[in-house]
């Protein structure tokens, strides 16, 4: 999350004085959470396909009947008749051809999701908070090392603009070109078969310029590669988030950038345009939790660590020569008592062997 108090509205002049600064809003706090924004994305991005399916009778447009058993073939129908290759091939059935698919697609399928309200502006909360880390929008792919900062905020002026010419002299100002200019050059064929269902085309996401009110500004921004604009009041997670990963590129202007807090609320205070709506708070404000629990304010509140007792194994007298030496210490001297026989055998074995290999004297 943002941790900066205060954001600087960038001028579009070089000439320009001190730079006015605006409270950074309290969204830009809000826990991250790219779990909720996949699960909500995953389910928003199902609600504008288009049903479709095959044709109900396709596949079932002839007329054909199993030959039953006894004849050594499979049961599955025939068509009728004789004179023509036709006659005698299976029909109907998924594994014939020219038959039907299994379980045919209908129109009725389910194709939209439900999602919760508080699940949709969590993950646009999370969506806008990552929004503000450079390095999460420098992961997502987006060029904005010649950005001054983020979030990045222009005076209301930008929104009274209605020339292209304008917009891409403004995008050159703040730095943000640079990634006009990468999806310029990811544009390219689509691979596959979309390249002829009316999708030729594919390239990246450049900036979102999300504004309050439109003087021109969808007109002038609108036919600029990969620049998309949006309301303030109607933002999307589809477009906060492509793809489901946060870190979107957003310009704001400075009306919409404090509305915010009257949108989202802060962590005092309850939204003002959404019933009821407090922003989502992150379980812990410390992430590291060595550092929580090496801390003094911790450790001083611990008890003593317990001492645990060593629990010694029983060993059995009779098979542990130690444990039974403390129990008889006579024990030694028995065990080297049976021991010296096997002993002497032993050290009189070579000598043994080597009289039997020795020729006998005549």
């Amino acid at each position: 999350m943002a941790s900066r108090p205060l954001v600087s509205i960038q001028s579009l002049s070089k000439d320009a004085a001190s730079k006015q600064q605006l409270t950074l809003p309290g969204v830009f706090v809000a826990p991250i959470r790219p779990d909720v924004v996949q699960f909500v994305h995953t389910n928003l991005n199902k609600n504008h396909r288009q049903p479709y399916a095959v044709k109900d009778i396709a596949g079932m447009q002839c007329a054909a009947a199993s030959w039953g058993t006894g004849r050594a073939v499979a049961r599955i129908p025939r068509v009728h008749g004789g004179g023509t290759s036709r006659s005698g091939q299976g029909a109907f059935g998924n594994m014939c051809r020219g038959g039907r698919m299994f379980n045919p697609t209908r129109v009725w399928r389910r194709w939209n999701r439900k999602v919760n309200v508080n699940q949709r502006r969590y993950a646009v909360s999370s969506a806008l908070a990552a929004s503000a880390i450079p390095s999460l929008v420098l992961a997502r792919g987006h060029r904005v090392e010649a950005a001054p900062e983020l979030p990045l905020v222009l005076p209301n002026d930008v929104e009274s603009v209605s020339q292209t010419r304008k917009a891409l002299e403004i995008l050159k100002a703040v730095g943000a070109f640079a990634d006009v200019e990468k999806v310029q050059a990811s544009h390219n064929v689509r691979r596959g078969v979309g390249k002829s269902r009316n999708r030729r085309y594919v390239q990246r996401r450049g900036p979102l310029v999300v504004y309050n009110e439109d003087n021109g500004l969808v007109k002038a921004f609108r036919n600029i590669p990969g620049v998309e604009t949006s309301n303030v009041s109607r933002l999307n997670l589809l477009q906060l988030a492509p793809g489901g990963h946060v870190g979107r590129f957003i310009i704001w202007t400075k009306g919409a950038f404090e509305r915010l807090d009257s949108l989202y609320g802060t962590a005092a205070k309850a939204s003002q345009e959404k019933a009821d709506y407090h922003l989502p708070r992150a379980p812990l404000t410390q992430a590291d939790l060595n550092r929580v629990i090496n801390s003094e304010e911790v450790q001083s509140k611990l008890r003593p660590k317990k001492k645990t007792a060593v629990v010694r194994r029983k060993k059995n007298a009779l098979r542990n020569l130690g444990v039974l030496a403390k129990l008889n210490p006579y024990a030694k001297v028995l065990r080297r008592k049976q021991l010296a026989p096997k002993t002497v055998k032993k050290a009189a074995a070579p000598a043994k062997a080597a009289a039997k290999k020795a020729p006998a004297r005549k």
